[in-house]
């Protein structure tokens, strides 16, 4: 039996915990730019980095196409997600 904390899972399951962690944190961070009223709280647990990457032009001749932009929206909400998501996984498996 491997000891408590080690890193006994599959890349796809971190993965999995990872993105899903994105996606809670992306929806307590659209849920806080609703619902808290404006100031100094509000901007700062909404406010985030977006770094972006394309848009990728491919051309192979017979096929012609184009990949992007494709960005991110990380915040400190987005990152309590995945925070959150990291311990129910541990607690769970």
């Amino acid at each position: 039996m491997a000891p408590r904390g080690s890193s006994k899972h599959r890349p796809g399951f971190h993965a999995l915990v990872l993105g899903l962690g994105f996606i809670v944190g992306g929806a307590m961070q659209q849920a806080a730019r609703i619902l808290f009223p404006a100031g100094a709280a509000k901007q700062f647990l909404t406010a985030g980095v977006t770094p972006t990457l394309g848009p990728l032009n491919i051309d192979l001749v017979l096929i012609k196409f184009s990949l992007g932009p494709v960005a991110l929206d990380v915040s400190l909400l987005s990152l309590v997600g995945v925070l959150v998501a990291y311990l129910i996984a541990r607690s769970l498996f």
